[in-house]
């Protein structure tokens, strides 16, 4: 299926009433293309849903995806019940498998939307995504890698000699090691973004929102080392800005970091453990507040985190641990047979 982008053919494709809503999120809310483009994308599966259900339909998967969601108008959004998203989300579950995070995510782009047509617009009659909970997610702790575990995936990389990426690749990951950051924080990254001393660098985080993440001493020397590369003329023939480049002197994609990631945790040895570039971002925070220097408030901020309990999850991290040194004791499994009670035998 094509990329859903504000300018591609897909995009043309939708209804007046959704291109007026990705007008206000970008004018009006100042969201980015990217989460624009999410948005519109779980609301176009929603239409299809909703049109397949008006005709009676009981399509496939390859029928369901050509659903052609053009013709939608205020009165179909307005004849939409809380009863239809509901089976809408059990739907997405059932028939695209669709995981609690997904299924949630899309209950999202619906809340937002409707809360547009009703309480911004008043396009609609009441708000049938008002009273609708999120799902309740199991709790799972993140995985991460130990200190040994992230020092061997350095190592792995460093000693690809072999490789012509070698320092960027090297550079890709102590950032996320020792930063936090998210992926798209990094492909976002520009020489500019970093400050003459290399101390900190400017990252554009989710909402299109700018924070300033400071450089330990192991980062700035990777980002020192890199730069020397990357300014090279004898190896940089591009007036692009971008930190990292491709090997065809663009911007690096988000799909090259990943495949990165993934060849050096192979490298590694680590490549069974089910980790990806978001699990290096865990890794990340989970070693800063593991070492007891790292207040929970400081670690919201360094991660851009809205909600201080998307940070606490780190600190449920820590309790496992806690609960894991307890079992290692020695002492954990001596357990002493009571004495008979002489008095009861006589």
């Amino acid at each position: 299926m094509a990329v859903l982008t504000l300018k591609s053919e897909e995009y043309k494709k939708f209804p007046i009433v959704l291109k007026n809503y990705a007008s206000h999120l970008k004018v009006i809310s100042g969201n980015s293309e990217k989460t624009i483009c999410e948005y519109l994308s779980d609301l176009r599966t929603f239409f299809r849903y909703y049109i397949m259900v008006q005709n009676g339909d009981d399509l496939s998967i390859d029928e369901f995806e050509k659903i052609d969601i053009g013709g939608i108008t205020i009165e179909d959004v307005n004849s939409v019940s809380t009863e239809l998203i509901v089976n809408f989300l059990a739907f997405v579950s059932s028939e695209r498998n669709n995981n609690t995070t997904t299924r949630n995510r899309k209950l999202s782009s619906l809340r937002s939307f409707f809360n547009y047509m009703y309480n911004k617009k008043h396009l609609i009659d009441k708000n049938p995504a008002a009273d609708i909970d999120s799902i309740k997610k199991s709790k799972t702790l993140p995985k991460y890698l130990t200190v040994d575990e992230a020092v061997r995936l350095l190592e792995a990389v460093n000693s690809d000699v072999e490789s012509k990426t070698r320092q960027r690749d090297y550079t890709i990951i102590a950032l996320f090691l020792n930063t936090g950051m998210r992926l798209s924080e990094l492909v976002g990254l520009n020489l500019q973004s970093f400050d003459p001393e290399l101390v900190s660098v400017k990252v554009l985080g989710k909402g299109s929102k700018e924070r300033v993440i400071y450089l330990n001493a192991a980062a700035r020397a990777a980002v020192r080392d890199y730069i020397k590369i990357r300014l090279d003329p004898r190896f940089i023939r591009t007036s692009d800005h971008a930190f990292f480049l491709s090997g065809r002197q663009t911007r690096i994609s988000v799909k090259t970091v990943q495949w990165i990631i993934y060849k050096y945790l192979d490298l590694a040895g680590l490549g069974s453990k089910g980790l990806s570039v978001h699990k290096l971002r865990h890794t990340a925070a989970t070693l800063m507040y593991q070492s007891g220097k790292v207040d929970i408030r400081v670690l919201k901020d360094i991660l851009g985190h809205e909600q201080l309990n998307t940070t606490q999850i780190y600190t449920h991290v820590v309790d496992r641990n806690l609960e894991a040194a307890m079992d290692n004791n020695p002492l954990a499994d001596v357990v002493l047979k009571k004495p008979k009670d002489i008095s009861a035998e006589e």
